[in-house]
């Protein structure tokens, strides 16, 4: 395989991974406060369909991912409502969720994208970074970005250092998610800290999802995530709900997903399901404590009802 080829492979991967990045991101934030917030599909899907539905309407791709970002965390609202306060099970509403934001985006999309409104929208064009960006093989994948793709990028460092675990926002949220019970007896106020996770996970969901539908398609189209937002989920499990093992996760699922393009272009005959499914055997793999690292938040999925 020439370099030309690995360049691209490389850098289409890297395109792939980051939204999925900046979701799986956020959705470890939720995770580690003890909610596992399933319905990060339905927040993608969300914020997919608003930035293309603002950009549409006002020209201007800035105020269309500030709609999907806004957009996404008014459906974190509901989200936290629901798995904090009303204490429901977490699983059955990140289902239900998905499922309705999928119909919700599709009848609206009829709606209010019809006529060819939101079949090509303005987006952010690529910004090559001098000299960085001639660098071979990772080059043009890590210095030749959109503009949105390095605020993804320099979001995603800007959670992993204030929220690492030797910060006092991160030691609070693992102080949620592994003893909620102790947390509260030692002052820590758990349901605002969950209700806050909840909500950073969905402002990143909005923006991964405006990043896929502007930076990537520059239109909006019916389940245009097709489970991205789960494999957010998968990411995190796959990264041992630590920053730097979700970078890892993301970026071999997205050469993954560069593979099942580049391989039978390039007349390798692997089976495209074999392709597919590699992200979530790496995933189960995780999950049996064959990767090392930390477990589960303890008190992931477990309601709190308080003192």
């Amino acid at each position: 395989m020439s370099t030309a080829i690995v360049t691209e492979v490389v850098s289409s991967g890297v395109g792939f991974a980051i939204p999925l990045l900046v979701a799986a991101s956020g959705e470890s934030v939720s995770e580690r406060a003890g909610v596992l917030n399933l319905s990060m599909e339905g927040m993608m899907l969300t914020g997919a369909f608003a930035s293309v539905l603002a950009t549409a309407d006002t020209g201007s791709p800035v105020l269309g991912v500030l709609a999907g970002v806004l957009a996404a965390t008014m459906f974190g609202v509901a989200q936290a409502a629901l798995s904090v306060r009303f204490r429901a099970d977490q699983i059955v509403i990140g289902i239900a969720s998905n499922a309705l934001a999928l119909g919700l985006t599709t009848f609206f999309s009829r709606i209010l994208l019809s006529d060819g409104k939101g079949q090509s929208v303005p987006g952010f064009r690529s910004v090559d970074i001098p000299l960085l960006s001639d660098i071979p093989v990772i080059g043009p994948a890590l210095f030749g970005q959109n503009v949105l793709g390095y605020v993804c990028i320099a979001i995603v460092v800007a959670l992993a250092v204030t929220l690492s675990k030797r910060s006092s926002p991160g030691l609070t949220i693992d102080g949620v998610g592994e003893d909620a019970i102790s947390a509260e007896w030692t002052g820590l106020p758990v349901r605002r800290v969950r209700y806050l996770c909840v909500l950073l996970a969905a402002a990143t969901g909005g923006l991964a999802g405006s990043q896929l539908a502007l930076s990537e398609v520059h239109s909006f189209s019916d389940n245009m995530t097709g489970g991205l937002g789960y494999l957010a989920v998968v990411a995190v499990i796959a990264g041992r709900w630590r920053i730097l093992g979700i970078v890892y996760a993301c970026i071999f699922f997205g050469i993954a997903q560069a593979l099942q393009f580049a391989l039978p272009a390039l007349g390798v005959d692997v089976p495209f399901a074999l392709l597919v499914m590699l992200p979530y055997v790496i995933a189960i793999v995780a999950i049996t404590g064959f990767v090392g690292g930390r477990g589960a938040p303890t008190c992931l999925t477990v309601p709190y009802a308080g003192r």
